[in-house]
């Protein structure tokens, strides 16, 4: 089996695969045009979906095309071909996303940057902590990022719930609503966490009317999509005091323009989308265990639905 290589740190992901799989033939490139004269000769590629995305506007047709991003939106575009099978990262960022959200709500409750700037202002700080304890949490997207975020938070004390596409039953969310009850779950817990995936029917979903909604004393957190959150309306929510504060992970332009209201909105942090960095190690694990159902003629874990965006 051919195997193409598209990523930027395309050298590491080849040393990987040549170690766990040394039966393949693996070829890479970061050359551009080169990259292109591979690609026509290889059925299967794993890489990052922007940079496949150039491939398949180039005219190439994989059979089987394995994402190192858990979202492929690049690879979604109007357009791109669809004839071939596509997989996105699935089971390697659970606990990497549970570490990122737990380091925010335990910022949030311990009030850490308000104690950085005490500190700053040579004030003796002496508010008592507060805990997890018995906090509401919801998560909106309960697939397999939310699932294991929900796991790793369960030992904390906290209460979940959830949003997905239909309301289902699913442990260890006291419930999972369908999206339409989000408006009625963001008043009733004091932090929201989203982690849908870019679908049309998540675009603009965080508007002036669910912020106006939301517990005032709760903390939104979105490591999904930029695009579900209508920028404006957030700042102005923070501003009405709708919400307790906001901790931005992913925008809908990035690197964020200097001019955008996030890097001066009351209560908003930025972190960069540096969320759930992706493991080239565990990528490539997951990649081979893929491979070889792939050759046995198994079902792929991460499938996407062409038809569904996810």
């Amino acid at each position: 089996m051919r195997v193409l290589i598209v990523e930027q740190d395309h050298a590491l992901y080849a040393r990987l695969l040549r170690e766990m799989a040394p039966d393949l033939e693996v070829v890479t490139s970061g050359d551009s045009a080169e990259l292109s004269k591979l690609a026509a000769e290889c059925p299967v590629w794993l890489g990052q979906p922007d940079l496949l995305a150039t491939l398949l506007r180039q005219g190439h047709g994989p059979a089987w095309v394995q994402s190192t991003w858990a979202g492929i939106t690049p690879l979604l575009v109007d357009g791109l071909p669809r004839g071939y099978r596509l997989t996105r990262a699935v089971g390697i960022f659970g606990q990497v996303m549970a570490e990122y959200v737990l380091t925010y709500m335990l910022g949030h409750e311990r009030e850490v940057l308000a104690r950085v700037l005490s500190q700053v202002e040579r004030k003796w700080d002496g508010r008592l902590g507060r805990s997890l304890e018995g906090r509401r949490v919801l998560i909106v997207g309960t697939g397999d990022i939310g699932q294991q975020v929900a796991e790793f938070l369960l030992p904390f004390g906290v209460t979940l719930y959830g949003v997905a596409s239909q309301a289902r039953v699913q442990a260890p969310f006291v419930e999972v609503a369908g999206l339409d009850e989000l408006g009625r779950l963001v008043g009733e817990v004091d932090y929201v966490v989203n982690l849908l995936p870019d679908t049309p029917a998540t675009h603009d979903l965080y508007n002036a009317a669910l912020f106006a909604r939301f517990n005032p004393q709760a903390l939104f957190i979105n490591a999904g999509r930029g695009v579900s959150v209508v920028d404006a309306d957030l700042v102005e929510a923070l501003k009405l005091g709708h919400l307790a504060g906001a901790v931005i992970d992913v925008c809908r332009q990035e690197p964020l323009p200097q001019r955008h209201p996030f890097w001066t909105a009351w209560g908003l942090l930025l972190t960069g989308h540096s969320s759930a960095p992706t493991s080239p190690t565990a990528m490539v694990r997951l990649f081979v265990e893929n491979l070889r159902a792939y050759e046995a003629g198994q079902a792929l874990r991460g499938e996407v639905d062409f038809e569904r965006g996810y």
